[in-house]
């Protein structure tokens, strides 16, 4: 056991009340036990509102009163989002909240009846014993820029989602109505096809316009890209296309439809990326970030949403627990199993750093030095994913010097840190 698990044990004194509650979408079950466990007062029920916290607190303060209890721990087991506004007014009370991993909850709940069993009165009772045992930690949620940042990164992946929905039923409209524009059109999201698509889009459409008449928006719009030998191609193309002939009134209303909704969700993206951008700036070190090479806003604004304030870990190692990057090992007697990532935290932040060392691999001299050495190392050579992975962290060691420690960066001095075996060399 170690020196944290010990603190957060004595943490729980003989003064102290424990409680823990059962987290739902409207209605949240609480109850009260000492540091051995005993049961102090019946389960109390509360609402999700202002009235039912108010309620919370007077039963917490009631038993407190007659037990001769001082301080007051609360424990949950996080449920999505609906914890978080209990989380804050308990904050503003003063009240110490922890979390116990629901993984924790699932594996101990059996103890007590050898059942499998899952309700409202038997979790509070688990999650106040793990906390009794310091098996909780403190609860981080991000202020200022952080928050900001993190809430517009979860923003800008639900319209990057909602985005990838639009596009795949114009790839749906495209297959039914007009086959053949993708050989005309690569790209169908250039400016060029997006302009003719506002205009015209079916087959008979485009042949009733000509070439004439499609070249003509094109150079009203002042592209250059494209000119009357497209636009005959195009024509050509539309005479001989297989697609559908019935419904192209409403097939042509379809296509005003995504056209008008991917023009909201293109605004709201460049609008969030630019929010995101200026939130960046307001953090320093970020601009040292972005001078790395294959490092790019994204990958730096993510990071931060996620990580948050990375003074407040004390060593980077943290960081990598915290994405669950962290070695699992697998081994017993004589037999030693693989060793892998624990996959325990962010999967967020642990997705975020494996999609950003893949471009960083390719366009950083640096790190694709890192990258050659551990795969084609004589003692211990890693695989292709492998390596990524281990360069993750080291990008997770190289964002906390340049963070916590105002370092700059310097590929040289990275790799020099490396330790490398004469033996792989």
């Amino acid at each position: 056991m170690n020196c944290k698990q010990n603190q957060k044990i004595n943490q729980v004194k003989d003064s102290t009340l424990v409680v823990g509650i059962d987290i739902g979408s409207t209605t949240h079950y609480a109850r009260a036990f000492d540091w051995r466990g005993i049961e102090l007062g019946k389960i109390f029920r509360f609402s999700n509102s202002r009235e039912g916290f108010i309620n919370l607190k007077d039963w917490m303060q009631r038993i407190s009163v007659k037990r001769d209890k001082s301080e007051t721990i609360v424990g949950i087991e996080p449920t999505g989002h609906y914890w978080l506004d209990l989380g804050a007014y308990l904050k503003n009370e003063g009240i110490l909240l922890v979390m116990v991993n629901p993984y924790a909850v699932k594996q101990t709940k059996e103890l007590d009846d050898n059942s499998q069993s899952k309700n409202d009165r038997k979790d509070p009772k688990v999650i106040a014993k793990l906390v009794t045992e310091g098996r909780y930690s403190l609860p981080y949620t991000p202020d200022g820029v952080y928050a900001d940042l993190r809430v517009l990164t979860t923003n800008r992946q639900r319209i990057i989602r909602e985005l990838t929905q639009i596009k795949n039923r114009f790839a749906r409209w495209f297959a039914i109505y007009f086959p053949e524009y993708k050989e005309v059109f690569r790209d169908y999201e250039s400016e060029s096809s997006m302009l003719l698509l506002k205009r015209a889009c079916t087959p008979e459409e485009i042949i009733e316009l000509g070439a004439e008449g499609v070249n003509r928006i094109w150079r009203e719009a002042k592209l250059r890209a494209v000119g009357m030998k497209r636009a005959t191609t195009l024509c050509e193309t539309a005479e001989n296309s297989i697609g559908l002939k019935e419904g192209t009134s409403a097939a042509t209303y379809e296509m005003k439809m995504l056209l008008a909704d991917y023009d909201y969700k293109k605004a709201q993206y460049d609008s969030i990326m630019e929010e995101i951008a200026r939130l960046c700036k307001e953090i320093p070190e970020s601009e040292q970030m972005l001078a790395i090479k294959g490092i790019g806003l994204i990958t730096v604004a993510g990071f931060l949403a996620e990580v948050g304030d990375l003074r407040r870990f004390e060593s980077p190692r943290q960081i990598q627990k915290l994405a669950g990057l962290s070695l699992r090992e697998n081994s017993s007697g004589k037999h030693k199993g693989q060793t892998t990532i624990s996959k325990r935290g962010r999967s967020r932040l642990r997705s975020l750093l494996f999609n950003a060392c893949i471009p960083l691999i390719a366009t950083n001299p640096e790190f694709r030095s890192l990258h050659e050495y551990y795969t084609t190392r004589t003692v211990n050579p890693l695989k292709k994913k492998q390596s990524v992975i281990a360069i993750s962290c080291k990008l997770i060691r190289v964002f906390y010097a340049i963070l916590a420690k105002g370092a700059v960066y310097d590929g040289k001095k990275m790799l020099s840190d490396i330790h490398r075996n004469p033996q792989a060399a």
